[in-house]
């Protein structure tokens, strides 16, 4: 099967390949950004973290040079491939009910989707222009899981532009999509970054119940996302009278985006298939439910990463709110 698909997609130049192959097997979009250091969001990382906006997500603060040079993170990496995949739901929950975040709605974790993908780009890759256009002794895909600033690349790559809300808005796809990462040692054509098409809107920054953003910078220690995930600590009191029934990640700044109203339409991945019925669960069922019940309905699921006791302590908050 690659093969015949590598025949047939290999009467085009190397880019147009490599976008053409991933359209294939089910992503949404796909660029590419030649590697180099990227120098300003160094300095403004740099900034960022000395602030101490990252909360307690220290590894932000490891392999800072890796993070914003991929040449460094896959030494002979000269191109950076970015995928997109869309997660955008058909339906949502109750809107009473404890939420969570329309990524997570899905029974399995979109890193092992989006892996899976990414390796099977990278075998049509291989087939076309062979082993080489590789580094097999480093990792070189990557999704939301190493060193890299794959929104950066991203908009690097001709994907979209960063807004206020510091997500990737993507035309025709908005900001409910997946990043995927693929390094590889050739050249080839770069597509062009897009402007911006925020303009004095500032709808994601009014609509934010903690006050998390400012122009395109989130201080990570006031953002819901953050607060109902990441962070080990007790969550402060100034900040759980305005959870706004989040209990698990956070869209309100996306919800509102103009560009979501307009572009954002549900995906058809059979692999993003929601949890079994928890778009019906009611808050007492959330509320009630057992470890074994949560492990069973998430577990292979993006919701393990907080875990049962962060997950239920989370809800307990929101409950004493009422």
């Amino acid at each position: 099967m690659l093969s015949t698909l590598v025949r047939v997609l290999h009467i085009q130049p190397m880019n147009h390949f490599i976008k053409n192959a991933a359209l294939s097997i089910g992503f949404d979009a796909c660029g590419i950004a030649k590697a180099e250091l990227l120098e300003e969001d160094a300095a403004y990382l740099r900034q960022w973290l000395n602030n101490g906006k990252q909360g307690e997500m220290h590894y932000l603060e490891r392999n800072f040079e890796k993070r914003t040079d991929p040449r460094l993170l896959v030494p002979g990496c000269k191109s950076v491939v970015v995928v997109l995949m869309n997660y955008y739901p058909t339906e949502h929950q109750i809107a009473d009910a404890p939420q969570i975040s329309k990524y997570a709605y899905s029974s399995i974790d979109y890193h092992t989707v989006i892996k899976e993908k990414l390796h099977l780009l990278e075998q049509l890759i291989i087939e076309a222009y062979g082993s080489d256009i590789v580094a097999p002794e480093y990792q070189h895909i990557f999704v939301d899981s190493a060193p890299v600033l794959e929104r950066r690349w991203a908009e690097r790559a001709g994907l979209g532009w960063i807004g206020k809300h510091t997500q990737l808005i993507s035309p025709g796809l908005g900001s409910y999509f997946f990043i995927g990462i693929l390094m590889i040692n050739a050249e080839t054509e770069y597509d062009a970054p897009m402007a911006e098409l925020c303009g004095k809107c500032t709808r994601c920054i009014d609509a934010c119940p903690t006050k998390a953003l400012a122009a395109r910078e989130m201080d990570a220690r006031r953002c819901i996302s953050y607060l109902t995930i990441e962070n080990k600590k007790d969550i402060s009191k100034e900040f759980i009278p305005i959870l706004s029934n989040r209990m698990y990640g956070c869209d309100i700044c996306a919800d509102v985006c103009p560009w979501n109203k307009k572009w954002a339409t549900p995906h058809n991945k059979k692999e993003f298939a929601v949890v079994p019925g928890m778009l019906q669960w009611d808050t007492e069922t959330w509320e009630k439910m057992t470890k074994e019940q949560f492990n069973a309905a998430f577990k292979f699921s993006a919701v393990q990463r907080a875990g049962y006791k962060k997950f239920m302590q989370n809800i307990n908050l929101l409950r004493n709110q009422q």
